[in-house]
């Protein structure tokens, strides 16, 4: 196993930065192709096609096999964060955000006919299977591509 050291630690910060720019950033230009409107906000929001989240464990888990070698324990460590981190985007947080919205659905069809202030919760917490494949694609491959040509 080869040590992690300050240049290739900086490396793997710069590289996985860059996936999840380019993953949060093809949100907001799907946003645009569908709606002909430009929405920054998605840029820091959650949810959405693809899983930045998985984009980001994704290419962390590439650069740092080839950091440290593909058998070393930091990569499995690296790999178990993004399957878990993975699993949880496709699974817990998808099922709170359409539980989000099913409760918004109820408050809204509750209170129709009679005033009240209350907040909706928010809806686009998780990601479906293939929003967190193409995520995770993005990352494996921003991560060969930005460590083999950093």
């Amino acid at each position: 196993m080869k040590p992690l050291n300050q240049k290739g630690s900086l490396k793997i910060f710069y590289v996985t930065s860059i996936a999840w720019i380019i993953a949060q950033g093809i949100k907001v230009l799907i946003y645009y192709i569908r709606n002909r409107k430009i929405n920054f906000r998605l840029f820091v929001g959650t949810g959405g096609m693809p899983s930045s989240h998985s984009a980001w464990v994704s290419c962390l888990a590439t650069t740092i096999g080839y950091e440290t070698s593909w058998d070393s324990p930091v990569f499995l460590l690296a790999l178990g964060m993004a399957l878990v981190i993975m699993s949880d985007a496709a699974g817990v947080r998808r099922a709170a955000g359409q539980q989000a919205k099913i409760l918004n659905e109820i408050m809204d069809d509750f209170y129709s006919s009679r005033p009240f202030a209350h907040q909706r919760l928010k809806e686009l917490l998780g990601h479906t299977p293939v929003q967190v494949l193409v995520g995770a694609g993005i990352g494996v491959f921003i991560g060969w591509l930005g460590y083999k040509n950093y």
